[in-house]
């Protein structure tokens, strides 16, 4: 199975899921506890809520494996993107609700290098690739890193998440003027809350390729899952709400890449 899907695009855009994936091998899924199996913590059907990307000609890299198998947002030393705050591993051992995933031993330092190699490394390259491509042909490069989250996970935060979570890597990975920008848009976006480099300043993605003195500038949104599904199984897609927040969603990528433009 292929481990990510391309969809190539215009645009000088590229927006990265790398949480939506739902694959796990056969040989990972034999050892996996019942809570495992539920794949409660994926990034589920952003792929539908941002339909619009094409409309846009966006370059469009999705991952097709569970962040169970090997997290994409994580750096490959696997340290803690949030100093003294809980998180999950490069390798997960346990759900956001602290459920475990292995029912027995977990995965070894020597099969973490190789899922390393073998799942994590060819998305990057991949990545990477596109926005070497997307900055030679436009001179600059927007990646939009698109994540969403349970609006209520206590090992994480406190009480109910902020309905947009935008991360500038506290203003280092993008140009400040589309900080400001995707803060100004986002707080007119009435019944909606947001914040700006809160709980969520950006993962390893945003961290690692937003270059902006480079011409590569990188965002990523957390968004809160109580606006598009339902946040229990079976994470059914609720059209009648996704057709508020989709406009949003479509304004702050639209908003980004023209600041971008002129940055």
């Amino acid at each position: 199975m292929d481990l990510y899907r391309f969809r190539a695009g215009h645009a000088p855009l590229l927006v990265s899921m790398p949480h939506v994936g739902t694959h796990i091998p056969p040989a990972i899924t034999a050892r996996l506890t019942p809570a495992a199996h539920v794949l409660a913590d994926t990034d589920w059907h952003l792929e539908r809520l941002y339909d619009f990307l094409e409309t846009l000609s966006a370059n469009v890299i999705v991952a097709t494996h569970s962040r169970y198998v090997v997290d994409l947002n994580r750096p490959p030393d696997d340290a803690n993107l949030y100093p003294g705050q809980d998180t999950t591993g490069l390798v997960p051992v346990d759900t956001f609700a602290r459920e475990p995933l292995y029912r027995g031993d977990a995965p070894t330092r020597d099969e973490i290098a190789e899922r390393v190699t073998r799942y994590w490394r060819p998305y990057h390259d991949a990545l990477a690739d596109a926005l070497a491509r997307i900055r030679a042909e436009h001179g600059f490069a927007l990646l939009w890193d698109a994540h969403s989250i349970k609006s209520v996970v206590p090992r994480f935060f406190d009480g109910k998440l902020t309905d947009l979570n935008l991360g500038t890597a506290n203003g280092a990975s993008c140009a400040p003027a589309i900080g400001k920008a995707l803060g100004d848009v986002a707080a007119q976006s009435a019944g909606y809350t947001s914040v700006l480099n809160g709980r969520f300043k950006g993962g390893y993605i945003t961290r690692e390729y937003g270059r902006p003195d480079a011409g590569i500038h990188a965002v990523q949104l957390e968004l809160s899952e109580a606006t598009y599904m339902d946040e229990s199984p079976p994470f059914t897609f609720r059209e009648n709400l996704a057709s508020g927040i989709r406009p949003v969603l479509r304004r702050l990528v639209e908003t980004a890449l023209a600041t971008a433009t002129t940055a």
